[in-house]
């Protein structure tokens, strides 16, 4: 299978005391967070949350773009979502360099030419969590009296503090 056996194998320990075949699609605390997809974010534990409990969608730098925000309207509408929680982190790789910057790295370690690759960068961190929240909260689409609030999660301290917009 190429470069997943130690994933396949770990998941025939994982299958064999499978007990979730139960759990309904839905999200137990009404909750969706968006974050970044950055191996040191653990959406459940950070907020105290289990299996079930919250639908996450997860992208570089925790970006309200076209396809998380269609996410987290379908969850609105059918995932029992009432709650929004958009989340970047500190230290995120997006906020550290410019698209110039990191194309350059794509392309000194591979031979992919990264020059028509869209990276989106993220300059000023807290005023694009701010303009996200109020994108989100001004969208027609989201169902009615879903509420969105945004904080940056700290990943030296497991912290969250909120940014209010």
């Amino acid at each position: 299978m190429g470069g997943i056996d130690d994933i396949l194998a770990a998941n025939e320990v994982y299958a064999s005391s499978f007990q979730h075949e139960q759990m309904v699609g839905r999200a137990a605390k009404g909750l969706a967070i968006l974050t970044c997809m950055d191996c040191r974010i653990d959406p459940l534990a950070l907020g105290g949350l289990s299996l079930g409990d919250v639908k996450v969608v997860r992208n570089a730098g925790a970006q309200l773009d076209e396809t998380s925000t269609h996410d987290l309207v379908l969850a609105s509408h059918l995932l029992d979502v009432n709650r929004i929680l958009i989340l970047p982190h500190t230290r995120c790789a997006m906020t550290t360099a410019t698209d110039t910057q990191i194309r350059a790295v794509i392309e000194m370690k591979s031979s992919v030419k990264a020059s028509d690759l869209e990276i989106r960068t993220i300059n000023d961190q807290k005023q694009t969590l701010i303009d996200s929240v109020r994108q989100l909260r001004s969208n027609p689409h989201l169902k009615e009296g879903c509420s969105v609030h945004g904080g940056i999660y700290d990943v030296d301290t497991g912290r969250i503090k909120i940014i209010d917009a």
